[in-house]
């Protein structure tokens, strides 16, 4: 009985997750779309004003007025990088990247994912002052990606989603290490030293035994502070808290830490972090942009070229590659027809694009032309995926 039982409490983490990940396309979109018509509205000052409300002075190791725009896009994302820890930690553990055999396509398929449209956004926008903004079109949004796929029903096999998922959880490693490495400031050692008591005071709570995980809140908010402090984007604090959390059940019959509290905060995430995070950041007064410029212009068709054009000829290539070498071989049920497809959705940028198009453009004139682009770049991705998924992907008998 236990052992008949066993394969279906593992597969829970994957449906469950698919699920989820599904529904909140929806509400992301509906956000998205929120956001436009408010701030394109007569009322578009109260929009404007809202993110600009400060909600508290902070002034213990940092100081810092936490506005209802940081408070999103700095605090409550931490928490959505830190279940993006806690699904890496889970796949690289027992899922699609636990073993070089199983990493190896979607790790060829990400790199080259990201690698095609840094290389196309660099080549189009040439030696500009927006040439730094090449990390844009390389992420992936797994919710919309995942939420696009759902429509097309039937005609996905199981193994494709699976893919898709293995994916756009390399390509948020991808983004991970380059928020890390390409926008830190200057750093700060005081900043160091104080992450690294954080980390210190997190692996001593485990080593300790200590199971209640509200505990680890305190040092986690003191990792929060010193990589802000020392020039390092402080969401990847989240990303560390969820690669240090354990993958060993403590008992026989419940789930390890780290799938637990994925399971208790993906449906926040999911439902209220990230479209806050649209709503937030997805207002673009589509007037006020200057396409007239062609610097802008250059960076609007860059980023949208790159998502489109870039993602899904990246992802194809090295995944082609990379069987061709005999590295890995494709999922039985799926063919390069289906890793078009979902290369294709691969160009869904949207969240991770539109995070870091705030950090590579301090600019708002910049800033709201890459977030047209995404915008616009994802959709047509999203309809270029339905319309080949229409096409190659056969429906069962």
């Amino acid at each position: 009985m236990d052992a008949s039982r066993e394969p279906k409490r593992r597969a829970n983490p994957l449906t469950t997750f698919l699920k989820v990940e599904t529904a909140s396309g929806v509400v992301l979109f509906a956000a998205t779309v929120l956001a436009l018509l408010w701030e394109n509205s007569p009322w578009f000052a109260t929009y404007e004003h809202l993110w600009e409300i400060q909600l508290v002075h902070v002034g213990v190791l940092v100081d810092i007025d936490v506005t209802l725009h940081f408070f999103v896009n700095e605090v409550l994302m931490t928490l959505f990088f830190f279940v993006v820890g806690l699904e890496i930690r889970r796949e690289a553990h027992d899922g699609a990247l636990a073993s070089l055999k199983l990493a190896a396509l979607p790790v060829a398929a990400a790199a080259g994912g990201v690698l095609a449209p840094a290389l196309i956004y660099l080549g189009l926008s040439g030696d500009t002052e927006h040439a730094g903004g090449w990390a844009v079109p390389t992420a992936t949004d797994i919710a919309f990606a995942v939420g696009v796929l759902a429509l097309l029903g039937r005609r996905v096999p199981p193994a494709l989603r699976a893919l898709l998922l293995a994916l756009a959880i390399a390509d948020d490693v991808a983004a991970i290490v380059i928020i890390a490495v390409v926008f830190a400031g200057g750093v700060s050692l005081t900043g160091l030293a104080i992450a690294a008591a954080g980390i210190a005071g997190v692996l001593a709570l485990r080593k300790l035994g200590v199971t209640a995980e509200i505990v680890y809140a305190l040092p986690g908010a003191l990792l929060w502070i010193g990589l802000l402090d020392a020039g390092i984007h402080p969401v990847l604090a989240g990303v560390i808290l969820g690669l240090l959390t354990p993958m060993k059940a403590r008992r026989a019959n419940e789930p390890p830490p780290a799938v637990r509290v994925e399971r208790l905060l993906h449906p926040w995430i999911a439902f209220v972090v990230m479209p806050l995070f649209a709503l937030a950041n997805a207002g673009i007064r589509i007037g006020g942009i200057d396409l007239d410029d062609p610097a802008l212009r250059t960076l609007v068709g860059a980023v949208a070229v790159g998502l489109v054009v870039g993602k899904p000829l990246g992802i194809v290539t090295t995944a082609w590659l990379a069987v061709r070498l005999r590295w890995c071989a494709l999922p039985r049920g799926v063919h390069l027809s289906g890793v078009l497809v979902i290369g294709c959705l691969g160009g869904i940028g949207f969240t991770m694009a539109i995070f870091i198009a705030t950090l590579a453009f301090p600019d708002a004139n910049a800033l709201a032309a890459a977030k047209l682009a995404v915008l616009v770049g994802s959709a047509a991705a999203a309809v270029l995926g339905l319309v080949l998924g229409a096409k190659l992907l056969r429906r069962p008998s």
